[in-house]
């Protein structure tokens, strides 16, 4: 067997080992802390509230390994069990220009990989969801939004995916660099209009119209010299009952953006604390630093394909016979998170650290009980544990466990 086939599957068999081992740790910690609420939570949250989580919890464990399994099966799938290799030679049948065989072949990989998750898309959302009471979706939206993403990733994938096998061809043993360069033009792109004219596509955008809460957050915006093209509300209610809010954009397109169902389990203070937590966020920079470490990051593997897109070993050894520039960048998409995975902790821990610093910017221009009250219904509505297995949480956290964000909070309040 060659050395390539043998440290991919070590590569896969540990990540896969390790993501089941942490889930089913989840799970193990969570239902034995589904008892009695936490200490600090008792008084706020109720017994069949906090057992509702844990149930909700391991439900989404569950559903965790069962992808974990699938993404598993399905790599070895593309690579060993010779599905890109067959998208390869079917591509050779076409009798097109290399560069439109690469195209072709490139979205057949895309469209093919998102209908073989559909299946788990619809459990996640017409049976767990349900049975939780979340779901919103019908199958009508459920439909319409899969056609819509279907037809943009043909209308603007398609070309982009041409530019870049265009730089893999063109640019001689520097491709990578300039294929670099255009993916984080491409990503600062999609930023700039992701919010007046993707995201529409998907949800209706309406300006804040509540006159107290208006009042409310121009003056947090003022107070915090904060400028942005408005505030609206999203009606995230049509497809599920999570409630949250986030800004986007960038520049003078920055727009604040509210669900419509977090409105309904906020009171007006608690939707200020929760806003000036995302205002932190812009104001410590924490989007244009995970930018900067994901453009670090990208040049590395791009340096790294540039290398490896020319070592015959590396298809042969990964079940493609038939190599070419779309079928390497393929490999690369496959196969890089068994490559990668051990970094994750150590992007949710940088994830976690922006959100202790956006929740100190929340109490620093709101107030303590505000940002905290704020944080304890969004963890009841949304059914969040309040008992996350410590290493679990360490790994895959992007946000603090509720324990951690609100004693945090709390110590902020006496220093």
């Amino acid at each position: 067997m060659p050395i390539t086939t043998i440290l991919f599957l070590s590569l896969l068999s540990i990540g896969t080992i390790v993501l089941m081992w942490l889930s089913l740790r989840q799970t193990r910690y969570v239902a034995q802390h589904r008892d009695a609420v936490p200490a600090d939570f008792a008084t706020v949250i109720e017994l069949a509230t906090h057992q509702h989580a844990a149930a909700y919890s391991n439900a989404k464990s569950r559903l965790e390994r069962v992808d974990v399994l699938l993404g598993a099966v399905l790599t070895l799938g593309w690579t060993l069990g010779g599905g890109i290799d067959a998208l390869s030679q079917w591509g050779l049948t076409l009798n097109l220009s290399p560069l439109l065989t690469g195209v072709c072949v490139f979205l057949a990989f895309l469209l093919l990989s998102s209908v073989l998750g559909i299946p788990l898309s619809l459990y996640r959302t017409f049976v767990t969801e349900v049975r939780f009471g979340f779901n919103k979706t019908t199958p009508r939206i459920f439909l319409t939004d899969l056609l819509t993403s279907t037809v943009l990733t043909i209308l603007i994938g398609g070309p982009l995916i041409a530019a870049f096998l265009w730089v893999m061809e063109a640019m001689g043993e520097r491709w990578w660099l300039y294929a670099w360069v255009l993916l984080n033009a491409i990503q600062l792109l999609a930023i700039w209009i992701y919010p007046t004219y993707i995201a529409p596509l998907f949800n209706r955008f309406s300006p804040l119209s509540d006159p107290e809460l208006v009042a409310r957050i121009e003056g947090l915006l003022q107070r915090t010299g904060f400028a942005s093209a408005g505030l609206f509300v999203m009606d995230a209610s049509k497809r599920s009952g999570h409630g949250n809010a986030y800004f986007t954009g960038i520049g003078p397109v920055k727009r604040i953006v509210f669900f419509d169902t977090l409105l309904t389990q906020l009171t007006g203070p608690q939707i200020e604390a929760v806003l000036a937590h995302e205002l932190g966020h812009d104001k410590k920079h924490h989007i244009p630093k995970m930018v900067g470490a994901m453009a670090v990051l990208s040049l590395i593997a791009f340096a790294a394909l540039g290398w490896l897109i020319a070592q015959p070993w590396l298809y042969t050894g990964l079940g493609v016979q038939t190599p070419s520039t779309a079928v390497a960048l393929i490999l690369a998409i496959v196969c890089l998170p068994a490559c990668t995975f051990m970094l994750d902790p150590l992007q949710a821990w940088w994830s976690r650290r922006h959100e202790f610093e956006a929740d100190a910017y929340a109490v620093a221009h709101t107030s303590v009980d505000a940002m905290a009250g704020a944080l304890v219904a969004i963890y009841r509505e949304n059914a969040g544990t309040l008992t996350p297995d410590p290493l679990y949480a360490a790994w895959h956290y992007s946000h603090p466990p509720a324990s951690e964000r609100v004693a945090h909070i709390r110590r902020l309040s006496v220093s």
